[in-house]
């Protein structure tokens, strides 16, 4: 037992302190931008009421397929139905049909002050032949003159009431229907409809509840085109160009890959977060797509197939290698992701590498 005990502990020894070694594999290598985002639905937005009430109806339920101006929700408006009611009724008080024969005495009076005035003006004439032939005393004449003259008054204040009475008519019709144009156009505002063709994604609200101007009611967007919205850090930013290869997985597709592009670069960086939005539209996209889904992104810089690589954990700081004979040596690399190195020359192969121990 004294003789095993120690050739036991040499085994032990021995066998604990081998390392593992790989040999270089000959694979396919990308290099790429990490990025972090949440699926949106295109179109996405929230469907607000501009002005305030009680929830009347609601017409559509969570998942529903909408067309632009379907009705989605109404809101209470009982108060607004009854000003429309008596916008209504004064423009059809005002209405220019109306009002017709106000205008038609207005006519009339005029026709009889110009027929007063052809009587008062050739009675007056008639008057002025006699006084020249000293038929009739001035006295005469000036009763006549003025009442010729008080014809002509008349018919031109006739003229002028007609006038201001067709404007006055004119105006009250005008504005009755422009009254009436607002008040129909506030009704509608107590009806939300759809903006879009797409779906409701969420209803937020109840029959019953009272809400106010701006106060989201549901989520829409497009049913079927989504925009991948990506977070890009400041100093990735400068590498990401419109139509590079995004790679994409999800929670919800857990080891599974999609495919999508960059369409659309924000050149504005949120001082806050330090990152770019970049959005991206999927070119192999999962059977079902729900917004607000949260992914992890792969923007492909440059690919390369069939290179010699390496894991990244064996390569050393000083881009060397170590190899079974416990020989370090120099390599050159390219391409690096999360996992692999690129080896352009160094190694080869046949060569056994491990990695290094403290």
């Amino acid at each position: 037992m004294k003789i095993l005990v120690p050739i036991l502990l040499f085994l032990m020894v021995g066998c604990g302190s081998k390392t593992e070694t790989i040999r270089p594999k000959t694979q396919n290598i990308s290099s790429s931008v990490y990025a972090s985002g949440t699926i949106k639905s295109k179109s996405q937005y929230q469907a607000v009421p501009l002005v305030a009430g009680i929830i009347q109806e609601i017409f559509v339920d969570d998942g529903d397929l909408v067309k632009k101006g379907q009705l989605l929700f109404k809101i209470d408006n009982k108060a607004q139905l009854i000003n429309e009611e008596n916008a209504a009724l004064s423009a059809s008080y005002y209405d220019l049909g109306s009002n017709q024969d106000k205008l038609e005495d207005a006519r009339n009076s005029i026709q009889l002050a110009r027929e007063k005035l052809k009587t008062d003006s050739l009675l007056y004439v008639r008057q002025l032949n006699l006084f020249n032939q000293n038929v009739i005393s001035k006295v005469e004449l000036e009763q006549k003159e003025l009442a010729y003259q008080s014809s002509q008054n008349a018919l031109s204040n006739s003229l002028i009431r007609y006038s201001d009475l067709k404007r006055q008519i004119n105006f009250s019709a005008k504005q009755a229907k422009n009254n009436l144009a607002l008040s129909s156009k506030s009704a509608s505002d107590f009806e939300i409809r759809s903006d879009i063709d797409g779906r409701v994604y969420s209803v937020l609200i109840e029959k019953g509840d009272l809400v106010g101007p701006q106060v989201p009611l549901a989520v829409l967007g497009s049913a079927d085109n989504f925009i991948l919205e990506m977070q890009v850090d400041e100093y990735d930013i400068a590498k990401v160009n419109l139509n590079q290869r995004v790679l994409i997985t999800m929670d919800s597709y857990k080891g599974q890959v999609f495919e999508a592009k960059v369409t659309k670069i924000n050149p504005l960086m949120n001082e806050r977060s330090k990152t770019f939005i970049v959005e991206a539209t999927f070119t192999k996209a999962p059977q079902r797509v729900f917004p607000n889904t949260s992914f992890e992104a792969n923007i492909v810089l440059e690919s390369k197939k069939k290179v010699l690589t390496i894991p990244r954990t064996y390569l050393l700081k000083g881009d060397s290698v170590l190899l079974e004979n416990g020989k370090k040596v120099k390599v050159t690399v390219g391409l690096r992701d999360f996992e692999l190195v690129e080896i352009l020359s160094g190694i080869k192969p046949e060569d056994e590498i491990m990695l290094e121990t403290e």
